[in-house]
């Protein structure tokens, strides 16, 4: 008998009420997760330097391809597992979680491998500075390495999030992320290992949180403890897995490589420019996981409703989502256009008076299109966890498109001020499929009463 809380079925109640349960674990988690960056891009600048932090950031774009693809992966996995926790299915969720395992196991490998073979090969194509090479070489190298670490745990949380508990992974991540605090220290501070530190501490963080998910779901639920048949390897019920998890660690891949391009355009601005755009990212990543997260939470609610037969819940979700979205870009956009440069001064020294403006404007003019970035969030992730994966695809090819555009074009022209607006005009051309999508998974499944 599979061991679930009632108080986690997201197919019932209040849909503000449980979307805010649900949200409200997740964005802590998310915004624990980038305090991981946070902390190491703080540490590094504060006290490595510049060309430190640039070589920390010189591999963000490529960082996120890789592992946006093993995270988005991980969530695919965990819509058909939602879909049939809402449809009450216990025994063929279980059979979802045992392959899902198996699958994630060969598929990480296989990329940590294939990924550091090529880390001089990455840095090269992305047109990073000689002088910060060697730095930025060792930084990639050892996230790479790491990759089974954060693929385990995105899995282990996609599990928990698809019968309901957000709340456990954040909890374990927040204990992974003192020990991040306190090894950085360590490891920069003390043992002097430089960029070589950041990483090691982000990554063995990353491995205790998986661990430790891994611990808690075994004694706490049944759902790891099925019989041989339950843990047989199928591979009907694999190709399910695959047909919704590929497309959406594609679709986080597609969108990363217009962020290359953006990034390596970046890049071949100086190092000034680097990190500036570094730093900016760091912030700005920081306030988009309430709108991620909320996205996240959409697609949970979703898969359990469609899979309870309810789609009209589906629908107040999602108005009442977009409301939430409204709120928070409005207070944000105050905090931000009255406290940008005080943010910055968190990675940089203030003598750095160019890094400092340059960053200061990117984190402004994102901040005026997170409305916009809200809007993309609430229906791909509503589009992917009724099993529409394929679809909500075509929305990153569009995001890569337009920042392919701004990278080849723009940028020679208009500098900076171009990867400013970059991501601004990915995340419309993004909405701009989306919205006629939702359309058409609507006349499909009727999420709308007509």
């Amino acid at each position: 008998m599979l061991k679930i809380a009632s108080n986690r079925d997201m197919t019932s109640g209040s849909p503000l009420t449980v979307l805010i349960n649900f949200t409200v674990p997740l964005l802590l988690g998310n915004l624990l997760q980038q305090t991981y960056s946070i902390v190491d891009a703080v540490i590094v600048g504060k006290f490595l330097g510049i060309n430190s932090l640039a070589a920390v950031g010189a591999g963000t774009s490529v960082i996120t391809l890789i592992l946006g693809f093993c995270t988005g992966c991980c969530c695919g996995f965990g819509i058909p597992m939602a879909q049939k926790f809402g449809a009450h299915d216990y025994l063929t969720l279980r059979r979802y979680i045992f392959i899902s395992l198996k699958i994630s196991a060969v598929m990480s490998i296989m990329i940590a491998i294939i990924t550091s073979l090529l880390c001089s090969d990455i840095l090269g194509w992305m047109k990073t500075p000689e002088k910060i090479m060697n730095k930025a070489y060792i930084y990639l190298l050892i996230t790479f390495l790491g990759i089974p670490f954060t693929f385990f745990y995105n899995l282990f949380s996609s599990i928990l999030r698809a019968i309901g508990d957000s709340r456990t992974p954040f909890l374990f991540l927040a204990l992974s992320t003192v020990i991040n605090i306190l090894l950085d220290l360590l490891t920069i501070l003390l043992l002097d290992w430089g960029v070589t530190g950041a990483a090691i501490a982000t990554v063995l963080s990353q491995g205790i949180s998986a661990l430790l998910c891994y611990i808690y779901i075994y004694r706490k639920y049944d759902i790891l403890k099925g019989s041989k048949h339950d843990k047989k390897f199928d591979l009907r019920i694999a190709r399910q897995l695959l047909y919704i998890g590929i497309p959406m660690g594609l679709q986080v891949s597609i969108i990363a490589i217009g962020m290359i391009m953006l990034q390596s355009a970046n890049n071949s601005l100086g190092t000034v420019y680097i990190a500036a755009y570094t730093s900016a990212m760091r912030i700005k990543i920081f306030f988009v996981c309430l709108l991620e997260s909320l996205g996240i939470a959409m697609a949970t609610y979703s898969g359990q409703n469609y899979g309870a037969g309810k789609p009209e819940r589906i629908w107040l979700g999602i108005k009442l989502a977009l409301k939430i979205v409204i709120v928070y870009v409005l207070i944000l956009n105050i905090i931000v256009w009255s406290f940008s440069k005080e943010l910055v001064l968190l990675f940089i020294d203030s003598s750095e008076i160019d890094v400092i403006e340059y960053a200061a404007l990117f984190i402004r003019i994102s901040a005026i299109f997170f409305i916009v970035l809200g809007v993309s969030f609430i229906f791909r992730y509503t589009i992917q966890g009724v099993g529409y994966t394929r679809l909500a695809l075509f929305s990153g090819i569009s995001e890569m498109l337009a920042r392919t555009f701004v990278s080849v074009f723009a940028v020679p022209i208009f500098k900076f001020w171009a990867i400013c607006f970059g991501d601004p005009i990915a995340w419309t051309f993004a909405v701009l499929f989306l919205l006629p999508a939702f359309k058409f998974v609507n006349r499909k499944s009727l999420l709308i009463n007509n």
